[in-house]
Protein backbone atom coordinates (compact mmCIF):
# COMPACT_ATOMS: atom_id res chain seq x y z
CA UNK A 1 0.00 0.00 0.00
CA UNK A 2 1.36 3.52 -1.22
CA UNK A 3 2.19 5.75 1.67
CA UNK A 4 -0.07 8.56 2.39
CA UNK A 5 2.63 11.23 1.41
CA UNK A 6 3.37 9.36 -2.30
CA UNK A 7 -0.37 9.71 -3.07
CA UNK A 8 -0.37 13.85 -2.35
CA UNK A 9 3.01 13.61 -4.41
CA UNK A 10 1.53 11.54 -7.18
CA UNK A 11 -1.70 13.76 -6.78
CA UNK A 12 0.41 17.02 -7.61
CA UNK A 13 3.01 16.15 -9.40
CA UNK A 14 2.27 19.00 -11.91
CA UNK A 15 1.75 21.51 -9.42
CA UNK A 16 4.76 21.03 -7.62
CA UNK A 17 7.05 20.94 -10.73
CA UNK A 18 5.03 24.44 -12.18
CA UNK A 19 5.91 25.89 -8.19
CA UNK A 20 9.41 24.94 -8.03
CA UNK A 21 9.72 26.48 -11.86
CA UNK A 22 8.38 29.57 -10.93
CA UNK A 23 10.13 29.80 -7.81
CA UNK A 24 13.44 29.30 -9.52
CA UNK A 25 12.42 31.82 -12.08
CA UNK A 26 12.11 34.63 -8.99
CA UNK A 27 15.09 33.87 -7.23
CA UNK A 28 16.59 34.20 -10.08
CA UNK A 29 15.51 37.64 -10.56
CA UNK A 30 15.98 38.42 -7.13
CA UNK A 31 19.56 37.82 -6.49
CA UNK A 32 20.70 40.43 -8.86
CA UNK A 33 21.09 42.43 -6.20
CA UNK A 34 23.49 40.48 -4.54
CA UNK A 35 26.17 41.38 -6.81
CA UNK A 36 25.32 44.18 -7.95
CA UNK A 37 28.00 46.40 -6.95
CA UNK A 38 30.99 43.87 -7.03
CA UNK A 39 30.20 43.72 -11.04
CA UNK A 40 30.96 47.24 -11.47
CA UNK A 41 33.61 47.46 -8.87
CA UNK A 42 36.49 49.26 -11.03
CA UNK A 43 34.19 51.49 -11.68
CA UNK A 44 33.00 52.42 -8.32
CA UNK A 45 36.35 52.83 -7.29
CA UNK A 46 37.46 55.22 -9.83
CA UNK A 47 34.17 57.16 -8.59
CA UNK A 48 35.24 56.86 -4.80
CA UNK A 49 38.59 56.11 -4.81
CA UNK A 50 37.81 53.08 -2.45
CA UNK A 51 40.24 51.77 -0.36
CA UNK A 52 41.14 47.83 -1.27
CA UNK A 53 39.01 47.34 2.54
CA UNK A 54 36.51 49.61 1.24
CA UNK A 55 36.28 46.97 -2.11
CA UNK A 56 35.90 43.99 0.41
CA UNK A 57 33.41 45.38 2.38
CA UNK A 58 30.77 46.06 -1.26
CA UNK A 59 30.89 42.26 -0.67
CA UNK A 60 31.01 41.92 2.77
CA UNK A 61 28.02 44.59 3.79
CA UNK A 62 25.88 42.06 1.80
CA UNK A 63 27.24 39.22 3.62
CA UNK A 64 26.56 41.21 7.49
CA UNK A 65 23.04 41.85 6.39
CA UNK A 66 22.16 38.66 5.59
CA UNK A 67 23.42 37.34 8.95
CA UNK A 68 21.45 39.86 10.45
CA UNK A 69 18.17 39.57 8.66
CA UNK A 70 18.43 35.96 8.88
CA UNK A 71 19.34 35.33 12.72
CA UNK A 72 16.68 37.99 13.27
CA UNK A 73 13.79 36.46 11.34
CA UNK A 74 14.52 33.23 12.83
CA UNK A 75 14.71 34.61 16.31
CA UNK A 76 11.20 36.18 16.31
CA UNK A 77 10.06 33.90 14.06
CA UNK A 78 9.22 35.89 11.03
CA UNK A 79 8.43 33.35 8.54
CA UNK A 80 5.50 31.73 10.62
CA UNK A 81 3.81 35.20 11.36
CA UNK A 82 4.00 36.32 7.78
CA UNK A 83 2.98 34.20 4.64
CA UNK A 84 5.95 33.11 2.84
CA UNK A 85 5.10 34.87 -0.39
CA UNK A 86 4.43 37.82 1.17
CA UNK A 87 7.61 38.40 3.29
CA UNK A 88 9.61 37.81 -0.10
CA UNK A 89 7.61 40.21 -1.97
CA UNK A 90 8.00 42.67 0.56
CA UNK A 91 12.09 41.95 1.37
CA UNK A 92 12.43 41.79 -2.64
CA UNK A 93 11.04 45.68 -3.02
CA UNK A 94 12.99 46.39 -0.12
CA UNK A 95 16.16 44.85 -1.74
CA UNK A 96 15.52 47.16 -5.14
CA UNK A 97 15.17 49.71 -3.11
CA UNK A 98 18.25 49.60 -1.26
CA UNK A 99 20.24 48.24 -5.00
CA UNK A 100 18.72 51.87 -6.32
CA UNK A 101 20.12 53.67 -4.20
CA UNK A 102 23.77 53.06 -5.16
CA UNK A 103 22.60 55.59 -8.06
CA UNK A 104 22.55 58.75 -5.70
CA UNK A 105 24.51 58.20 -1.73
CA UNK A 106 26.42 60.85 -0.88
CA UNK A 107 29.02 59.15 0.15
CA UNK A 108 30.77 55.72 0.85
CA UNK A 109 29.46 55.49 4.23
CA UNK A 110 25.65 55.06 2.96
CA UNK A 111 26.89 53.26 0.00
CA UNK A 112 27.68 50.33 2.53
CA UNK A 113 25.04 51.21 4.25
CA UNK A 114 22.78 50.16 1.28
CA UNK A 115 24.97 47.31 0.31
CA UNK A 116 24.14 46.23 4.10
CA UNK A 117 20.12 46.82 3.92
CA UNK A 118 19.75 45.14 0.25
CA UNK A 119 21.40 42.11 2.08
CA UNK A 120 19.06 41.87 5.05
CA UNK A 121 16.61 42.25 2.92
CA UNK A 122 17.80 38.78 0.85
CA UNK A 123 17.52 37.11 4.10
CA UNK A 124 13.77 37.39 3.35
CA UNK A 125 13.84 36.08 0.18
CA UNK A 126 16.67 32.64 -0.16
CA UNK A 127 16.00 30.99 3.19
CA UNK A 128 12.09 30.86 2.82
CA UNK A 129 12.28 30.08 -1.12
CA UNK A 130 14.00 27.03 0.27
CA UNK A 131 11.17 26.39 2.85
CA UNK A 132 8.41 27.49 0.44
CA UNK A 133 9.63 24.54 -2.11
CA UNK A 134 10.39 22.44 0.50
CA UNK A 135 6.29 22.21 1.05
CA UNK A 136 5.43 20.73 -2.16
CA UNK A 137 9.15 18.04 -2.10
CA UNK A 138 9.39 15.42 0.49
CA UNK A 139 10.67 12.74 -2.37
CA UNK A 140 13.47 14.45 -4.65
CA UNK A 141 13.63 17.21 -2.09
CA UNK A 142 17.18 17.22 -2.39
CA UNK A 143 17.27 17.36 -6.39
CA UNK A 144 14.13 20.39 -5.88
CA UNK A 145 16.55 22.54 -3.54
CA UNK A 146 19.63 21.72 -5.74
CA UNK A 147 17.28 23.89 -8.60
CA UNK A 148 16.52 26.25 -5.95
CA UNK A 149 20.73 26.53 -5.16
CA UNK A 150 21.04 26.83 -9.12
CA UNK A 151 18.57 29.90 -9.15
CA UNK A 152 20.62 31.56 -7.00
CA UNK A 153 23.84 30.95 -8.61
CA UNK A 154 22.38 31.75 -12.25
CA UNK A 155 20.98 35.67 -10.46
CA UNK A 156 24.31 35.99 -8.41
CA UNK A 157 25.81 35.83 -11.92
CA UNK A 158 23.90 38.00 -14.30
CA UNK A 159 25.14 41.39 -13.02
CA UNK A 160 28.68 40.31 -14.53
CA UNK A 161 26.66 38.98 -17.72
CA UNK A 162 24.51 42.84 -17.74
CA UNK A 163 27.83 44.48 -17.55
CA UNK A 164 29.18 42.48 -19.77
CA UNK A 165 26.43 43.36 -22.82
CA UNK A 166 26.66 47.16 -21.17
CA UNK A 167 30.40 47.72 -21.54
CA UNK A 168 30.13 50.63 -23.30
CA UNK A 169 27.12 51.97 -21.31
CA UNK A 170 27.55 53.72 -18.09
CA UNK A 171 27.42 51.54 -14.96
CA UNK A 172 24.18 52.63 -13.84
CA UNK A 173 22.71 50.34 -16.48
CA UNK A 174 23.77 47.41 -14.14
CA UNK A 175 22.33 49.25 -10.96
CA UNK A 176 19.05 49.97 -12.55
CA UNK A 177 18.90 46.39 -14.32
CA UNK A 178 19.48 44.59 -11.22
CA UNK A 179 16.82 46.43 -9.88
CA UNK A 180 13.96 45.81 -12.22
CA UNK A 181 14.49 42.33 -12.48
CA UNK A 182 14.22 41.88 -8.49
CA UNK A 183 10.80 44.11 -8.99
CA UNK A 184 9.93 41.11 -11.69
CA UNK A 185 10.83 38.47 -9.27
CA UNK A 186 8.78 40.54 -6.27
CA UNK A 187 6.12 39.90 -8.77
CA UNK A 188 6.08 36.40 -8.80
CA UNK A 189 6.35 35.71 -5.21
CA UNK A 190 3.81 37.77 -4.21
CA UNK A 191 1.42 36.91 -7.25
CA UNK A 192 2.03 33.66 -7.93
CA UNK A 193 4.06 31.51 -5.06
CA UNK A 194 1.98 29.41 -2.94
CA UNK A 195 2.78 26.63 -0.11
CA UNK A 196 2.50 23.01 -1.10
CA UNK A 197 0.42 20.08 0.72
CA UNK A 198 3.54 19.25 3.11
CA UNK A 199 3.82 22.30 5.66
CA UNK A 200 6.40 22.85 8.19
CA UNK A 201 5.95 23.44 11.92
CA UNK A 202 7.22 26.49 13.84
CA UNK A 203 11.18 26.69 13.67
CA UNK A 204 12.43 29.63 15.71
CA UNK A 205 15.97 30.17 17.16
CA UNK A 206 16.11 29.97 20.96
CA UNK A 207 19.64 30.17 22.71
CA UNK A 208 18.37 27.66 24.73
CA UNK A 209 19.09 25.07 22.14
CA UNK A 210 22.43 25.90 20.91
CA UNK A 211 24.32 23.50 23.68
CA UNK A 212 22.17 20.94 22.63
CA UNK A 213 22.91 21.44 18.86
CA UNK A 214 26.97 21.45 19.56
CA UNK A 215 26.48 18.15 21.44
CA UNK A 216 24.82 16.06 18.38
CA UNK A 217 27.77 14.88 16.45
CA UNK A 218 26.87 14.09 13.40
CA UNK A 219 25.10 17.54 12.91
CA UNK A 220 28.78 18.95 13.75
CA UNK A 221 30.13 17.51 11.61
CA UNK A 222 27.45 18.70 9.00
CA UNK A 223 27.99 21.91 10.23
CA UNK A 224 31.96 21.94 10.16
CA UNK A 225 31.56 20.86 6.12
CA UNK A 226 29.12 23.77 5.78
CA UNK A 227 31.75 25.88 7.22
CA UNK A 228 34.78 24.88 4.89
CA UNK A 229 32.14 25.15 1.85
CA UNK A 230 31.17 28.86 2.83
CA UNK A 231 34.98 29.70 3.42
CA UNK A 232 35.77 28.76 0.13
CA UNK A 233 32.67 29.98 -1.83
CA UNK A 234 31.70 33.48 -1.57
CA UNK A 235 35.70 34.60 -1.51
CA UNK A 236 35.71 33.01 -5.20
CA UNK A 237 32.41 34.58 -5.88
CA UNK A 238 32.98 37.77 -4.81
CA UNK A 239 37.02 38.08 -5.98
CA UNK A 240 36.67 35.66 -9.43
CA UNK A 241 36.37 39.46 -11.40
CA UNK A 242 39.55 40.89 -10.38
CA UNK A 243 41.18 37.78 -10.48
CA UNK A 244 40.35 37.67 -13.94
CA UNK A 245 41.30 41.17 -14.84
CA UNK A 246 44.78 40.78 -13.04
CA UNK A 247 45.41 37.30 -15.54
CA UNK A 248 43.82 38.60 -18.45
CA UNK A 249 47.43 40.08 -19.97
CA UNK A 250 48.94 36.45 -19.52
CA UNK A 251 46.01 34.63 -20.88
CA UNK A 252 45.38 36.92 -24.08
CA UNK A 253 41.87 38.61 -22.98
CA UNK A 254 41.49 41.95 -23.91
CA UNK A 255 39.60 44.52 -22.20
CA UNK A 256 37.62 44.60 -18.75
CA UNK A 257 34.34 43.37 -20.90
CA UNK A 258 36.01 40.13 -21.28
CA UNK A 259 36.68 39.64 -17.87
CA UNK A 260 33.16 40.05 -17.06
CA UNK A 261 31.56 37.80 -19.53
CA UNK A 262 34.49 34.59 -18.30
CA UNK A 263 33.12 36.06 -14.85
CA UNK A 264 29.50 35.09 -15.89
CA UNK A 265 30.60 31.54 -17.24
CA UNK A 266 32.30 30.38 -14.53
CA UNK A 267 29.58 31.49 -11.72
CA UNK A 268 26.49 30.33 -13.85
CA UNK A 269 28.43 27.35 -14.28
CA UNK A 270 27.38 27.00 -10.61
CA UNK A 271 23.75 25.79 -12.05
CA UNK A 272 25.25 22.37 -13.56
CA UNK A 273 26.96 22.09 -10.16
CA UNK A 274 23.75 22.35 -8.19
CA UNK A 275 21.42 19.76 -9.65
CA UNK A 276 23.96 17.59 -9.94
CA UNK A 277 24.67 17.45 -6.27
CA UNK A 278 20.75 17.31 -5.55
CA UNK A 279 20.14 14.47 -8.06
CA UNK A 280 23.95 12.57 -6.61
CA UNK A 281 22.23 12.98 -3.01
CA UNK A 282 19.42 11.52 -3.65
CA UNK A 283 20.62 8.60 -5.18
CA UNK A 284 23.99 8.26 -2.47
CA UNK A 285 23.97 10.23 0.39
CA UNK A 286 24.52 13.70 1.27
CA UNK A 287 27.63 13.31 2.79
CA UNK A 288 29.27 11.86 -0.39
CA UNK A 289 27.55 14.22 -2.50
CA UNK A 290 28.96 16.89 -0.54
CA UNK A 291 33.14 15.42 -0.21
CA UNK A 292 32.61 14.56 -4.04
CA UNK A 293 32.28 18.32 -4.74
CA UNK A 294 34.23 19.67 -2.53
CA UNK A 295 37.28 17.60 -3.26
CA UNK A 296 37.17 19.10 -6.85
CA UNK A 297 36.33 22.31 -6.13
CA UNK A 298 39.77 22.14 -3.44
CA UNK A 299 41.84 21.06 -6.25
CA UNK A 300 40.70 23.80 -8.15
CA UNK A 301 41.41 26.14 -6.21
CA UNK A 302 44.88 24.77 -5.63
CA UNK A 303 44.81 24.79 -9.78
CA UNK A 304 43.92 27.44 -10.76
CA UNK A 305 47.23 29.67 -9.69
CA UNK A 306 49.19 27.22 -11.52
CA UNK A 307 47.79 28.07 -14.89
CA UNK A 308 47.07 31.95 -14.30
CA UNK A 309 49.48 32.44 -17.28
CA UNK A 310 47.56 30.20 -19.78
CA UNK A 311 47.32 28.24 -21.79
CA UNK A 312 44.05 29.60 -21.89
CA UNK A 313 41.67 26.50 -22.84
CA UNK A 314 43.22 24.45 -19.27
CA UNK A 315 42.66 28.03 -17.33
CA UNK A 316 39.20 28.62 -18.66
CA UNK A 317 38.43 24.16 -18.20
CA UNK A 318 39.65 24.77 -14.15
CA UNK A 319 37.99 27.77 -13.53
CA UNK A 320 34.62 26.34 -14.78
CA UNK A 321 35.05 22.82 -13.41
CA UNK A 322 35.39 25.09 -10.12
CA UNK A 323 32.36 26.99 -11.27
CA UNK A 324 30.43 23.52 -10.90
CA UNK A 325 31.52 21.96 -8.07
CA UNK A 326 32.15 25.20 -5.64
CA UNK A 327 28.01 25.62 -5.10
CA UNK A 328 27.63 21.81 -5.99
CA UNK A 329 27.27 20.61 -2.62
CA UNK A 330 25.62 23.92 -0.86
CA UNK A 331 21.87 22.54 -0.46
CA UNK A 332 22.92 19.43 0.88
CA UNK A 333 23.64 21.19 4.09
CA UNK A 334 21.01 22.58 5.08
CA UNK A 335 18.86 19.55 4.24
CA UNK A 336 21.60 17.29 6.23
CA UNK A 337 20.16 20.21 9.64
CA UNK A 338 16.85 19.50 9.22
CA UNK A 339 17.78 15.78 9.20
CA UNK A 340 20.21 15.39 11.81
CA UNK A 341 18.02 17.87 14.44
CA UNK A 342 15.15 16.84 16.64
CA UNK A 343 12.31 18.70 15.33
CA UNK A 344 12.06 20.28 18.57
CA UNK A 345 15.14 22.49 17.64
CA UNK A 346 15.71 22.26 13.41
CA UNK A 347 15.17 26.20 13.55
CA UNK A 348 17.86 26.81 15.95
CA UNK A 349 20.44 24.34 13.78
CA UNK A 350 19.60 26.08 10.48
CA UNK A 351 19.96 29.31 12.04
CA UNK A 352 22.81 28.79 13.51
CA UNK A 353 24.60 27.34 10.73
CA UNK A 354 23.63 29.94 8.15
CA UNK A 355 24.82 32.38 10.62
CA UNK A 356 28.31 30.91 11.91
CA UNK A 357 28.72 29.99 7.73
CA UNK A 358 27.98 33.48 6.50
CA UNK A 359 30.15 35.32 9.25
CA UNK A 360 32.96 33.09 8.10
CA UNK A 361 32.71 34.11 4.49
CA UNK A 362 33.41 38.17 5.87
CA UNK A 363 37.17 36.57 7.38
CA UNK A 364 37.73 34.97 4.04
CA UNK A 365 36.48 37.64 1.77
CA UNK A 366 38.83 40.02 3.74
CA UNK A 367 41.75 37.83 3.76
CA UNK A 368 41.25 37.00 0.31
CA UNK A 369 41.91 40.40 -0.54
CA UNK A 370 44.84 41.53 2.10
CA UNK A 371 46.70 38.48 0.42
CA UNK A 372 46.39 39.59 -2.96
CA UNK A 373 47.63 43.18 -1.68
CA UNK A 374 50.79 41.28 -0.56
CA UNK A 375 51.50 38.90 -3.35
CA UNK A 376 49.25 39.49 -6.53
CA UNK A 377 46.48 37.54 -7.29
CA UNK A 378 47.80 34.87 -8.84
CA UNK A 379 48.37 32.21 -5.55
CA UNK A 380 45.43 34.37 -3.07
CA UNK A 381 43.02 31.27 -3.77
CA UNK A 382 45.45 28.88 -2.48
CA UNK A 383 44.08 29.23 1.62
CA UNK A 384 40.30 28.89 0.10
CA UNK A 385 41.31 24.84 -0.39
CA UNK A 386 41.31 24.40 3.57
CA UNK A 387 38.28 24.95 3.72
CA UNK A 388 37.03 21.63 1.26
CA UNK A 389 39.73 20.05 2.99
CA UNK A 390 38.13 20.60 6.01
CA UNK A 391 34.66 19.85 4.77
CA UNK A 392 35.50 16.69 3.38
CA UNK A 393 37.26 15.01 6.48
CA UNK A 394 33.62 15.85 8.20
CA UNK A 395 32.03 14.26 5.29
CA UNK A 396 33.63 11.36 5.04
CA UNK A 397 33.65 11.28 9.35
CA UNK A 398 30.02 11.29 8.65
CA UNK A 399 29.39 8.87 6.29
CA UNK A 400 31.22 6.39 8.53
CA UNK A 401 28.60 7.39 11.60
CA UNK A 402 25.74 6.91 9.18
CA UNK A 403 27.04 3.10 7.70
CA UNK A 404 27.83 2.32 11.16
CA UNK A 405 24.07 3.06 12.15
CA UNK A 406 24.82 5.38 14.82
CA UNK A 407 23.56 8.49 14.16
CA UNK A 408 21.17 9.75 16.60
CA UNK A 409 19.18 13.37 17.16
CA UNK A 410 20.80 14.85 20.04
Amino acid sequence: MRSLTTAVEERTDRARWRMLGLICAGVVLCMTTWFSATAITPELVQLWRLSAGQVAWLTNAVQLGFVTGALLSSFVSLPDLIPLRRLMGVSALVAASANLCLLWVPSVALLLAARFVTGVALAGIYPPALKLISTWFVRGRGTALGMVIAALTLGSALPHLVRFLTDRVNWQAVVVAASVCTLAGAGLMVFFAAEGPFPFSRAVFNPRYVGVVLRNRPLVLANLGYLGHMWELYAMWGWFLAFVRAASPHLGLAGTKTASLVTFAVIASGIVGAVLGGVLADRTSRPFAAGLMMTLSGLCALAIGVVFDGPLWLFLLIAVLWGITVIGDSAQFSAMATELSDPSYVGTALALQLGLGFALTLVSIRFTSVLAAHIGWRWSFLPLAVGPAVGVVAMVLLRRLQQGGVLNKG
